[in-house]
């Protein structure tokens, strides 16, 4: 079970260092529950648990891990 689902709208929190999106909202458009529903070799350096894609306000979008993730409010 994941936390978030498809148009939960979340905050980016405590993202590893450099993220610049720290604070930003986003819409969730993705979820992979877990390391084996992860497409490809670019999801590789993500610890288990979900991993979510997120679309940004400018539309921009981001793969990021659910611990890195709180619930807009």
């Amino acid at each position: 079970m994941t936390r978030f689902t498809y148009d939960d709208m979340v905050v980016l929190t405590d993202p590893p260092s450099g993220n610049a999106r720290r604070g930003a909202s986003a819409s969730v458009i993705a979820v992979f529950p877990d390391r084996a529903s992860r497409p490809g070799s670019a999801f590789s350096h993500f610890p288990d648990g979900a991993v979510y894609t997120v679309e940004f306000e400018d539309g921009s979008t981001a793969e990021v891990h659910e611990l890195w993730l709180q619930p807009l409010q």
